[in-house]
C-alpha cells in the first residue's frame, strides 16, 4: 500500500487497543503515506499507550461524540495539527447492556436513545463537524455490521446500525454537492473489545467460520482496514452511499 495515501490527512476515531479495526487503519494509513490524527474518549491514557505502537507519533484529540461542545470545537482542534482533512474514519459505537444479549423487548428508551445517539447520530454529527476542513475529493468512512437482517443478541445495536446505513445514504446525498463522499465498510465479526461486550457474540463467530466462502480470520482486522483506506484513496472517486462488505462473502450465502 506504499504511497496509496501519500500526502493525505486523516482523522481516525475509535482507536482503543491494537486489536481494533481503527488501529489497523491508522497503522496502514501511516505506512501508505498519510498523516494521521486520532481521537479518543474516556480512557485516553489507554489510547495514548496504544498510539505508541504506531509507526509514527500521532496527535490525539479528546472527542465525545455525544458532547456538542466537543463537536463544535473539533475543527479548531484539528487545525492545530493540519490545515485540512482528506478523510475521516468513524469507528464509534456503543449500546448499554440492556440493549444487547436478547433484551430487545425490555430495553428502556433512555438506553436505546444512548445507543442511537452514539452509534447512529454521531456519524452525520462527525461529518458536519469535519466538513469545514474537507475539500472536493475527500471522504468519510464508517463501520457497520450488516443490518439487512435481524441478528440474535445484537438487538438495539442492530437497529442503530440500520440507522447508520440509512444515514450513510443521506450523507452521500447532502455532502455530494461539496464533492465529499460517504461510504461504509461492513466487516464480519472480529474479536475486538466492542465484540466482547456483546453477550453471546460467539454465535456470530461460529457461523462465520463455518459458512464464509473465503476463510474468515476472527483476529485479522487488516482486511477491513484496507477497505477503509481504499475508499479514502483516489481510486474510488465516484463511489458514495455504498456499503462494502468485508466479511469473507458471508452476506452472499443463504442459510
Amino acid at each position: 500500500m506504499s504511497g496509496l495515501l501519500e500526502g493525505k490527512r486523516l482523522l481516525i476515531t475509535g482507536v482503543l487497543t491494537d486489536a481494533s479495526i481503527a488501529f489497523s487503519t491508522a497503522k496502514l494509513a501511516q505506512e501508505a503515506g498519510a498523516e494521521v490524527i486520532l481521537t479518543g474518549f474516556g480512557r485516553l491514557s489507554l489510547v495514548e499507550r496504544t498510539a505508541k505502537r504506531l509507526p509514527k507519533p500521532v496527535p490525539i484529540i479528546e472527542l465525545d461524540v455525544s458532547n456538542k461542545e466537543h463537536l463544535d470545537g473539533l475543527a479548531d482542534k484539528v487545525r492545530e495539527h493540519v490545515d485540512g482533512l482528506d478523510g475521516v474514519v468513524h469507528s464509534i459505537g456503543f449500546a448499554p447492556q440492556s440493549c444487547l444479549g436478547g433484551g430487545f423487548m425490555d430495553a428502556p428508551w433512555e438506553d436505546v436513545a444512548t445507543a442511537v445517539q452514539v452509534s447512529t447520530y454521531s456519524y452525520p454529527a462527525l461529518a458536519k463537524a469535519c466538513a469545514p476542513l474537507m475539500a472536493p475529493g475527500s471522504g468519510i468512512v464508517g463501520l457497520t455490521f450488516d443490518a439487512t437482517v435481524a441478528w440474535p443478541v445484537y438487538d438495539w445495536m442492530g437497529v442503530a446500525k440500520a440507522g447508520l446505513e440509512s444515514a450513510n445514504r443521506y450523507l452521500a446525498l447532502h455532502l455530494g454537492k461539496d464533492g465529499i463522499r460517504s461510504n461504509l465498510v461492513a466487516a464480519g465479526p472480529l474479536r475486538t473489545i466492542a465484540a466482547k461486550s456483546i453477550p453471546g457474540f460467539d454465535q456470530f463467530e461460529e457461523e462465520w467460520t463455518k459458512r464464509a466462502p473465503i476463510k474468515w480470520d476472527l483476529h485479522d482486522t487488516e482486511p477491513a482496514a484496507k477497505a477503509i483506506l481504499a475508499l479514502l484513496s483516489d481510486w474510488f472517486p465516484a463511489t458514495t452511499g455504498e456499503i462494502v462488505h468485508v466479511d469473507g462473502g458471508f452476506h452472499a450465502i443463504g442459510a
